[in-house]
């Protein structure tokens, strides 16, 4: 019986610790800050990621034309704040 006690308080400490490391890893995309600027002829597809429960961080990803990859692109710098001003105002316009 003290051994079935044990063991049940040994499988819930596991467990408490498990689930506590899962809500401390971060899962961004991008690692540090990313680029200033991408060619916009060699765009692709622009995908942007809010900050959530599992990246604190907003994140940019650029994926670039003929399977050329993927690049974070820094969300404070003049380029993706100037693509964002105008995807909000090609979106209200419609």
């Amino acid at each position: 019986m003290k051994s079935a006690a044990a063991f049940l308080v040994l499988a819930c400490l596991v467990m408490m610790n498990v689930q506590g490391q899962r809500t401390s890893v971060k899962r961004c995309l991008c690692q540090g800050p990313g680029q200033n600027m991408v060619h916009l002829q060699r765009v692709e597809k622009i995908e942007v990621y809010p900050a959530g429960p599992s990246c604190e961080n907003v994140e940019i990803i650029v994926t670039l034309k003929n399977g050329a990859g993927q690049k974070c692109v820094n969300p404070e710098s003049k380029f993706a704040q100037n693509y964002i001003k105008k995807a909000i105002k090609k979106r209200s316009a419609q």
